[in-house]
């Protein structure tokens, strides 16, 4: 293993491009599940017409996702960040896996024992949201602000993309017999394969791009603890003794001084889960584009 290297200038380090890419898909693969979920609502009202699928699974889904971030958000400087985001990429595989298995299991067939499997797994959805997103932000603020901007880019193509190739999938099937459920299996399925992508993408090769392993041998040198099993993977061996170490604030502290931060990330979600996706799902009016 090599040791921490130090004074290396970023600029001349190689892969910065890759590592934007893989941040961006990153971001997209954060938020692919939960959209997948939204996206197929159409095929779930199909199923259970009298359980309001997207307000009940939305529901079902903030308090895991906000529950689980607040105890990592709390324990942050003892969690093992690459593990966590592991962990977090590998539970979205497994759920929108799972989606599948529990269509195929039923037959697709809805009932209230299926809208309950479903409820499950979307769960399992909010508590890899609040690993993933959480854990992805921090890991790339201790890098270029052009990581965190892919990774956000990402982010926000997740909705537009997802919307689109739910289009196709849809399309491809429309004429054929039981389509609408065809297609949502198609999706779940592409949507599955790119999230095990990310999770290949985080693992073995995000870690092994040099500029990557500059900035978290930097955050080590500073005294970032939640680096270390980063820079394992990547071959790099830690110092543990760190003279010049700045002092960490308290959870209290930081969140007083980011008050303002955490008033508006209230402010949107409230707005947000005010109106998307049970009112507008469910209160559309008069349409003229039959089942699209």
């Amino acid at each position: 293993m090599t040791n921490v290297y130090e004074g290396e200038s970023p600029s001349r380090l190689e892969g910065k491009l890759s590592a934007m890419i893989v941040c961006w898909i990153l971001g997209f693969g954060s938020l692919i599940s939960w959209n997948s979920m939204l996206t197929i609502g159409d095929y779930y009202y199909n199923l259970f017409p009298d359980y309001h699928p997207s307000r009940v699974l939305t529901l079902v889904y903030q308090p895991f996702a906000f529950g689980t971030m607040s105890i990592l958000a709390y324990n942050e400087s003892k969690i093992n960040t690459r593990r966590r985001n592991i962990f977090g990429y590998s539970l979205f595989v497994a759920s929108t896996f799972m989606l599948l298995v529990l269509d195929l299991a039923t037959s697709g067939r809805g009932g209230l024992g299926s809208f309950i499997g479903i409820c499950v797994i979307v769960a399992f959805f909010g508590v890899a949201d609040a690993c993933v997103q959480g854990g992805i932000v921090g890991d790339l603020s201790f890098m270029l602000p052009d990581f965190i901007q892919s990774f956000f880019a990402g982010l926000a193509a997740s909705g537009a993309l997802t919307s689109a190739l739910r289009l196709i999938t849809k399309a491809t099937f429309e004429k054929s017999n039981n389509g609408l459920r065809k297609g949502a299996m198609l999706f779940l399925a592409i949507s599955t394969l790119f999230e095990f992508l990310c999770v290949l993408l985080y693992t073995y090769f995000f870690p092994k791009l040099p500029i990557v392993k500059y900035f978290r041998s930097k955050a080590a040198l500073e005294g970032s603890k939640t680096v270390q099993a980063d820079l394992a993977a990547a071959g790099i061996q830690t110092k543990e003794d760190h003279n010049e170490q700045n002092e960490r604030l308290s959870n209290k502290q930081l969140f007083i001084q980011n008050i303002d931060y955490a008033l508006d990330l209230f402010l949107i979600y409230v707005l947000t889960l005010s109106i998307f996706p049970g009112f507008l799902y469910e209160n559309t009016g008069e349409h003229k584009l039959g089942t699209w």
